[in-house]
């Protein structure tokens, strides 16, 4: 019996068991990465290592709540004794809030996303900072989901607009605390990409001005994709923001 050689490059992708994550934990496998997967549901993980088939070898699923520091820390504590390096990390698990009035929301509400999607972006950046500047070759590679709500709103996503905007600077803090230890950081803002998060937009969407509009939406592997893109740059180079969308989306003269 042999064993599957270990891969020159790994890659930690969270949110990994649906939608954006998955396609992008399978394109890293087809590029050759190894991939440690994070996500809540450990049958979600299961199931994207499943699609993977043979490349499957090269992956291990951490079941992750991200916006629990314990949690964090036991998910690289696993990476590391598994992979031993870290050359990207893709910090694109999030959440949502209920589409209602700001003024409706709670607390509790408010707080799931900033944990989620702020909070846990941050956490999974610490930890991978420690790994880059100790590792030989040390270094490596941050790519943050953004997505078009950290340029603009749709109505009644406060929770969700805020983060993404908060996303941005920790992208650009990321991005300049990196440069002495050769960590790049860039941002990918998607808007539409056609996954379950996305399945209200083809059956029509609040617009800005009050209507319900349908939106387009464009195929999810041109997302992962351009994440493969990103990371294969050598790290002299960096796309500090890339927007990628689907063409007719109403992004360009929201409002």
């Amino acid at each position: 019996m042999t064993t599957a050689p270990t891969p020159s490059r790994i890659a930690l992708v969270t949110g990994a068991g649906a939608g954006i994550g998955r396609a992008t934990t399978l394109a890293l496998l087809r590029a050759g990465y190894g991939v440690v997967l994070a996500g809540r549901r450990s049958d979600a993980l299961a199931g994207t290592i499943a699609q993977a088939g043979e490349l499957g070898a090269q992956a291990l699923a951490v079941p992750t709540d991200i916006s629990d520091p314990d949690a964090v820390a036991a998910l690289f504590a696993a990476l590391d004794a598994r992979f031993g390096r870290l050359d990207l990390l893709f910090n694109n698990a999030g959440c949502g809030a209920p589409a209602v009035p700001l003024d409706e929301l709670s607390f509790a509400q408010w707080k799931q996303v900033v944990d989620v999607n702020l909070t846990g972006a941050f956490l999974c950046t610490q930890h991978a900072f420690r790994i880059m500047k100790r590792q030989s070759p040390r270094g490596g590679r941050i790519i943050n989901n953004g997505s078009i709500s950290a340029h603009a709103p749709r109505p009644n996503t406060a929770p969700y607009t805020a983060t993404k905007h908060a996303i941005t600077g920790l992208t650009r803090s990321t991005s300049l605390d990196g440069r002495a230890h050769d960590i790049a950081c860039g941002q990918i803002d998607i808007g539409n990409a056609a996954t379950e998060m996305t399945e209200r937009m083809a059956a029509g969407i609040l617009q800005a001005n009050g209507q319900v509009a349908i939106e387009p939406r464009m195929d999810v592997r041109h997302v992962a994709d351009a994440v493969v893109q990103m990371a294969a740059l050598p790290l002299e180079a960096n796309v500090q923001f890339m927007t990628i969308m689907a063409t007719k989306m109403p992004y360009i003269g929201r409002g």
